[in-house]
C-alpha cells in the first residue's frame, strides 16, 4: 500500500518495532496469564472472522474515508490493525 508521500504502511520502515515481529511467537511459555486467556476466550466467543472483519472495517474507514492526515504514529497504528486482522483471519481458517 503506497501513500501520496512515499512508501506505504506495509513497508518495514513504517513498522513501530521492525525487529519485534511475530517470528519469535513460537518461543513462548506454555502458561498464559488470565488476561491472555480472556482475550482468547473473547476471540473464541465473538468469532475470529467477525473480529477480523471489524478491524479491517475500522482500518479502511480511517485510511480511505477520512481527510485526516497521517503521521508515522497513525500509520504504524493502522499497520498494527492490519497485523491483528490478518492473524485473526488465519485463526478463522483453522476453525
Amino acid at each position: 500500500m503506497r501513500t501520496s508521500n512515499g512508501p506505504g504502511v506495509d513497508s518495514i520502515e513504517h513498522s513501530v518495532n521492525p525487529t519485534n515481529d511475530a517470528r519469535h511467537a513460537s518461543n513462548f511459555s506454555s502458561t498464559i496469564t488470565s488476561a491472555e486467556a480472556d482475550i482468547l476466550y473473547l476471540i473464541d466467543t465473538q468469532g475470529s472472522r467477525e473480529l477480523a472483519r471489524s478491524l479491517r472495517m475500522i482500518h479502511d474507514m480511517a485510511l480511505y474515508h477520512s481527510d485526516i492526515p497521517f503521521d508515522e504514529p497513525q500509520k504504524s497504528a493502522l499497520y498494527d490493525l492490519k497485523l491483528l486482522w490478518e492473524g485473526l483471519e488465519k485463526i478463522g481458517e483453522k476453525v
